[in-house]
């Protein structure tokens, strides 16, 4: 078969594979199939939700040649906004952290991106850190001409994941008993949750966050350290009508799952994918022999190098 050619990379975001767990999944339990995201450009599904976001601007007139885009960012959004302005020649300004990964700050500046970091308390995800980062971010936006993207509140993120739901409904060839993930801004749980609900409507559909901040499941805000997850309050993008369930899972055991993901399943992944796959298992379990349960492995380990998840 010829290989496929792209008018540009931007095209070769999604259609990522879907593969079945064959090791990790206890006994008796349903068929648990996670999808690669990190075949995505920059090893995140977050290409996605970026794009979305562009191109939905520019059909609105709200981002034009020599308007520069602002978002805040723990990492892998920005990562996909520099990659997407790059190839469409739009500066990007982005305001991150340094309780976020020292590779998914290099990506952005590799990218092109101009960096702002606010300081976190001890490396940690605290309740204060995404609104500080927000702010600031809207300090930047109002100092010159600016699209700020605000992902937290912008619908058009996800538009982007509903191929996500799209793409497992063709190539899972049996129903979709469940389907779980872990939400940061929530645009791919309501990317997917979208069509599910239409494609197949008997799906379950479960919301994960870190235990240690169960603030959707239990009204709960604490600290944590899942990069990209449980921004210190509920997703304003979440809607209850959407999703059956929400449940804390432990981020020491979702370390372990992501570690346990590379050497016995091949699937190299950061901690927000082993605590889908975690989640997925415990579904798998509830659920028993005959049924199907899926997820995403939303980034590459390759991300997390650096701090001591692989060590």
């Amino acid at each position: 078969m010829p290989k496929q050619r792209s008018r540009s990379i931007l095209q070769a975001i999604g259609n990522t594979p879907v593969v079945k767990l064959n090791k990790i999944v206890p006994p008796n339990s349903a068929d648990v199939y996670v999808k690669l995201e990190y075949y995505n450009p920059t090893g995140s599904y977050k290409d996605r939700m970026a794009l979305a976001m562009i191109e939905e601007a520019e059909k609105r007139g709200d981002l034009r040649p020599g308007i520069c885009v602002v978002e805040y960012t723990g990492g892998s959004t920005g990562s996909s906004l520099a990659f997407v302005c790059a190839v469409k020649g739009y500066r990007f300004r982005v305001v991150s952290s340094d309780a976020f990964a020292k590779e998914k700050l290099d990506t952005m500046r590799a990218f092109g991106a101009e960096l702002t970091i606010v300081p976190s308390v001890g490396g940690m995800v605290t309740p204060d850190l995404t609104p500080r980062m927000m702010e600031r971010a809207r300090e930047i936006a109002n100092s010159e001409p600016s699209y700020f993207t605000n992902q937290i509140h912008n619908e058009d993120g996800a538009k982007g994941y509903e191929a996500i739901g799209r793409e497992l409904t063709e190539q899972i060839d049996v129903p979709i008993d469940a389907f779980c993930a872990s939400v940061g801004t929530a645009h791919m749980l309501t990317g997917v949750a979208h069509i599910l609900r239409r494609l197949s409507p008997s799906s379950r559909i479960v919301t994960l966050e870190p235990a240690s901040s169960p603030i959707i499941s239990k009204g709960i805000n604490g600290t944590h350290h899942v990069e990209g997850i449980g921004i210190g309050f509920v997703p304003p993008l979440l809607e209850k009508e959407f999703y059956d369930e929400a449940r804390g899972i432990g981020e020491s055991e979702a370390r372990t799952m992501a570690s346990r993901l590379a050497k016995e399943e091949g699937i190299f992944a950061g901690t927000s994918s082993g605590m889908n796959v975690l989640g997925a298992c415990m579904l798998a379990q509830e659920l028993g022999t005959g049924k199907t349960v899926v997820t995403v492995a939303v980034d590459t380990g390759l991300k997390y190098l650096a701090g001591d998840l692989f060590q």
